[in-house]
This record gives C-alpha cells, structure tokens and sequence, in this order.
C-alpha cells in the first residue's frame, strides 16, 4: 500500500513522503491516526505536486535559516552583571538575558533555543549555542564583564 505521509513517523518517513507500507500498518496505524493517508491512482499526481511544493517550502527555509545560523555564529555578545569581590555573580546567566541580547541586535529566537554547556556563574568569556533546528545549532560568543 503507498500512503502519503501528513506527519512524521519515526523510523517510517518524513511528512510530505509517499511511502510503501503493509497493508495491516497503514490500515491500523497510520491512517486511524490520522498520520497519513491513501495514495491511488487517481490522485497519485496531486500528491507529486505537493511534494514538489513542500520541497520548496523547506529549500526556503533551510536557506533563511542557515542565513540566521550565520549571523548568530559571527555575533558577539556583552552582558555586565553585579558580582562578588572573587569575581562571581550574584545569579546565574538567564536564557532570558541572551535572548534580549540577540534581540537588541535584531535576531530573534525563542527562550527554549539557548542552551548553555554549563550554568554561567562568573566573568569570562563563553559560548553559548543557540539550537536552530535539529542539525544547525550555532554558537555566539558571550562575554560577561563587571557592572
């Protein structure tokens, strides 16, 4: 049976893919779940040409994306903090703190993209990476200075 998928399924396919699957599986599994659906004759070439546009679609947004992973690499950051004597922070560096950062540079992400190696409780210089997708995870540069 060629089904077309809506959604991804793991270890099967990626949305957007006319797959070959038993008939039991697309039956009982994929089409109840609405995960995809038939492919026939009939309405095989509709489905090629949303192929062909979903393509596009992510050629577009691989393009804009790693023109942002770009930018994000080549961007260096400074935040002044409170701290100790010794050269410690008062708290922690927040993902909040770097996301206005990358905003007031004009690059926007979400909060749940920054992900630091290890908390950042003193002066000094780090790398911070930013998680664009599942494959581009770019790295800005953060430096952390006295207020």
């Amino acid at each position: 049976m060629k089904v077309f998928l809506l959604k991804d399924v793991e270890k099967v396919g990626m949305a957007g893919e006319i797959i070959k699957v038993s008939d039991g599986f697309g039956k009982n599994f994929i089409i109840p779940n609405k995960l995809g659906v038939v492919v026939t004759p009939e309405n095989e070439s509709f489905y090629q040409k949303r192929i062909k546009t979903i393509e596009h679609r992510k050629e577009v947004i691989s393009s804009k994306t790693s023109m942002l992973a770009e930018k994000i690499s080549s961007t260096t950051l400074l935040l002044k903090k409170k701290m100790h004597e010794n050269e410690k922070l008062y708290g922690a560096v927040a993902q909040n703190e770097v996301v206005e950062l990358l905003a007031a540079k004009g690059i926007s992400v979400s909060k749940s993209q920054v992900e630091f190696d290890k908390s950042i409780k003193s002066k000094g210089t780090y790398s911070v990476t930013i998680k664009l997708s599942s494959r581009l995870k770019p790295a800005v540069t953060l430096k952390v200075v006295a207020e």
